[in-house]
């Protein structure tokens, strides 16, 4: 469990277009993590 002030660790997931994005490539920036389920997907 992270505690206040813990940095994240890191982890690559897959954007929109099919790439791979890592959490330490965008060390610094503000992030938004924004999950959903596939366009006509049940769930």
């Amino acid at each position: 469990m992270l505690a206040v002030g813990d940095r994240a660790p890191d982890f690559e997931v897959t954007d929109h277009s099919g790439g791979t994005v890592s959490l330490a490539g965008l060390r610094g920036k503000k992030l938004l993590l924004w999950f959903y389920p596939k366009a006509d997907t049940p769930g």
